[in-house]
């Protein structure tokens, strides 16, 4: 049986690099997990028992595809505590976590063949989902200079008919300013291109709050998760906020892609948002990391970094250490018992002389996984013995 010329995308690296990692785990060996980005705590506490509850008392069957009212509404009151925003509760869509809302947002906005320009490095599934559609993703090569975020001169010449950005990104971790996304925005609209904001990682950031693509324009689509700030990774429930007309479009692609996001999920996020003393004591654990990283990792040969505003990653140049970052990730884990993600994941063109490190887990394993990092690379000549 023939199969379409759609589904031949790339692997998801990362998924690969857990899959290795728990074969280790398999064969006794201890492994230190700074390859995924999820956080180590479970979802919050009253998440867990809102939905014991309503699973004692209710069938929990479909919803409506839009979501339950209750959690759109919470959402809204979310962007008026986090933003100072009046938004209409229905134009927030609940989805089946950002994946599912990636797939609405492509398939509402874009046809066959469009090209929609997405920052390298960039979170992959971006482009393996456009590719799945029968898109075209345009990387757009990010500076150094820049942060490893894209500027509108990065637009020039491409023919876009959509862009779409992320801050705080992955992998980097950096963050686009008032001025600096607005700057994107408008250079889209030049374009005629519609602009989606990937905010999944908002919540998470360290000196200054992340500037939501709604506090610039309406006419834009926002998309974002319980995934990370809410700790709600395998429960795949997320949002986005679109314009007003575009939100019948949005409910017949869910009623039919989706039926509706999974009910419960939806009655643990809508407790979730309530639980912030829990989730700002997760915050505590991920500034106390991101401190250890920016220390720890220098010290160990990583030295070629730009320091994350937000999320829970590092992104490191590694090209004077290899070229081969998938082997070198794999030497690391073989040797080390740490895992990593090479860079080829999120850039495919420099991505060979690139790692990604999470800093999401528990303090105890960072600092573990830091002694073990310096340790190998010490091994291997790359790092100085004084600096364990």
């Amino acid at each position: 049986m023939r199969n379409s010329t759609r589904s031949q995308i790339d692997p998801f690296i990362v998924m690969d690099v857990m899959e290795a990692a728990r074969r280790a785990e398999a064969a006794g060996r201890d492994i230190i997990h700074m390859e995924v980005g999820q956080p180590g705590t479970s979802a919050p506490e009253g998440a867990r028992a809102a939905l014991a509850r309503t699973m004692a008392t209710e069938p929990m069957g479909y919803t409506v595809a839009l979501g339950l009212p209750a959690l759109r509404a919470r959402i809204a009151q979310l962007y008026g505590d986090w933003y100072n925003l009046d938004l209409n509760p229905e134009r927030v869509v609940i989805t089946p976590g950002s994946s599912g809302a990636f797939i609405l947002a492509f398939t509402a906005l874009f046809d066959a063949g469009d090209r929609v320009g997405i920052g390298a490095p960039g979170y992959p599934s971006y482009r393996q989902i456009l590719r799945a559609l029968d898109l075209v993703p345009v990387d757009i090569e990010t500076a150094a200079e820049n942060r490893l975020q894209p500027v509108p001169g990065d637009l020039q010449g491409q023919d876009l008919q959509g862009l779409l950005v992320a801050s705080p990104a992955n992998p980097s971790g950096t963050m686009l300013d008032r001025a600096a996304l607005g700057g994107l925005i408008a250079a889209a609209e030049g374009q005629g291109a519609a602009f989606i904001s990937d905010e999944i990682y908002h919540g998470i950031e360290y000196e200054r709050r992340a500037v939501s693509a709604l506090e610039i324009t309406d006419d834009c689509y926002v998309i974002n998760s319980f995934s990370k700030y809410f700790s709600m990774t395998g429960w795949r429930i997320g949002w986005m906020v679109v314009p007003e007309d575009h939100v019948r479009v949005i409910e017949r692609l869910a009623q039919n892609l989706f039926i509706c996001p999974p009910h419960v999920s939806q009655v643990a996020a809508l407790a979730a948002m309530d639980c912030s003393e829990e989730l700002e004591a997760n915050m505590a654990v991920y500034r106390r990391n991101r401190a250890l990283m920016l220390e720890g990792l220098p010290k160990a040969g990583f030295d070629r970094i730009a320091p994350p505003d937000g999320a829970f990653y590092v992104y490191a140049d590694v090209s004077h250490l290899t070229q081969d970052s998938r082997a070198f990730a794999a030497e690391i884990l073989e040797h080390a018992g740490v895992a990593v993600t090479p860079g080829l994941d999120f850039d495919p063109l420099r991505g060979a002389g690139t790692l990604r490190f999470s800093y999401a887990r528990a303090t105890a394993d960072i600092e573990e996984g830091l002694t073990r990092l310096r340790q190998f690379m010490v091994s291997r000549g790359m790092a100085r013995a004084q600096d364990i």
